[in-house]
This record gives C-alpha cells, structure tokens and sequence, in this order.
C-alpha cells in the first residue's frame, strides 16, 4: 500500500468537511480544518474499512504520516485508525506511542492521544508505568497533561474502564501544586472520573492534599462527590 497517497486521500476527506478553524486549540502550532466529530468518525468509518487487511506497520505508518499533516484532524483520525485496527492496536510500543505524541501542543490533541491510544495501551501493559511517570516530571505541560489524561481510560467504562485507583492517584499526586490550568483541569477530570469507582478514596486524596489542591479541583470533584455532577 502506498501510506502517503492514503494519508492524502484521508486529509482531502477530512477537509472536505472543514467549516472553518474555530480557534479551540489556539496557541497551537496545529492548524485546524473545523471538522465536526461526527464528521470525523464518518471518515474514519471509511478509512478503516479500506485499512482492515492492510498490514499493523502500514497503518501505524499511516497514522505518522497524518501527524506529519500538522492539522489536529488528521492527528485525531491517525489514532482512531489505530485504535480500529487490532494489529496496529496491539503492535504499540512505548517508542511506537510517544512518536504519534509528538507534536502535542493543545488539548484537544492530549486527550485525542490519551483517550484513543494511551489509556488502552497503559491498561493492557504496553505502555509501563513508569512510562507514565515520567511524563509527568515532562517540562512540557502537555506531556504532564497527557500523563493525567491517561488515566480517564482506566475509569471510563466507555473506554473500557474498571476503575483503578492506584493508578490514577498515582499520577495525581506529584502534579497536585502544578500551576498550569489544563494539567489541574485534567486533575480534575482524573479524579471525577475515579470518584464513581471509589468515592472513599478520592475523597481520602482531597482530604490528605487539602492545603494544597486548586480552588478549580476541589469545587469540581467535591461537586461530584455530593451530586455526581461536575457543576
């Protein structure tokens, strides 16, 4: 299969649809095309199709060649033709994962990344946690960001979740007195996501970090704690 002709082809499909950026993601050295997700999954339903019997390194080099595109779209529909693909799915190693990392600059490409492709991998060992970790101590916020996010899929039953609280307290802790606003909003998001799995524990960390904990993560997860709603 020639993998840059379909990344072409993938990126003239997902602008076809494009309404204009929306500045969403902005700062961001990504542009944007403005496409709508269900616009996007549309795409990827048919690419996917086409990839099926193609070979784990085609679509993986696939997936490379859309993030070398530098719109967040194409970045998006790279993981999502991964995570439909079980051989590329389960061909992902953590050298494999943070190349189609790079270049994460906003967040709506962190939680693509994470929610698409770490969480699973992390959860069915192919991403360690140290790994993980060592995001976390990243000097790039979005790498920290992406260490929290990670996270979600191990308590989302959507993405396959079972709740795991070690885990996800793990990651929380070191980054609890982080100043940047999208790593304590993904903190946020972090321990909502746990809070159904283990309502004790997460408020046993609120607790414990009480001194230390934003403003923004206290009133979200305690929002949820007492009504299951973040506001």
């Amino acid at each position: 299969m020639d993998t840059q002709t379909m990344a072409e082809d993938i990126t003239r499909s997902l602008k076809a649809f494009g309404r204009g950026s929306r500045q969403e993601h902005r700062p961001s050295a990504q542009r944007d095309f403005g496409v709508y997700t269900p616009d996007l999954r549309s795409v990827v339903r048919t690419y996917k199709s086409r990839l099926a019997a193609e070979s784990a390194d085609d679509v993986y080099s696939v997936a490379l060649k859309l993030l070398e595109k530098n719109v967040t779209e194409c970045r998006q529909a790279g993981y999502e033709l991964i995570a439909g693909h079980r051989a590329a799915r389960e061909s992902l190693t953590p050298k494999r994962v943070e190349a189609l990392g790079r270049g994460i600059d906003n967040w709506a490409c962190v939680d693509s990344f994470c929610c698409t492709l770490v969480g699973r991998a992390w959860r069915e060992g192919r991403v360690s946690d140290a790994t993980i970790m060592r995001w976390s101590r990243s000097p790039d916020l979005w790498w920290r960001r992406a260490a929290v996010v990670a996270t979600v899929p191990l308590n989302i039953k959507a993405h396959g979740g079972t709740g795991d609280s070690a885990r996800t307290l793990m990651v929380c802790k070191p980054l609890i007195t982080d100043k940047e606003i999208m790593v304590q909003k993904a903190i946020s998001w972090a321990l909502r996501s746990l809070a159904p799995w283990d309502h004790g524990a997460v408020q046993a960390f609120l607790n414990e970090h009480s001194e230390s904990v934003s403003a923004l993560v206290r009133r979200e997860v305690m929002n949820k704690l007492r009504t299951g709603k973040k506001n």
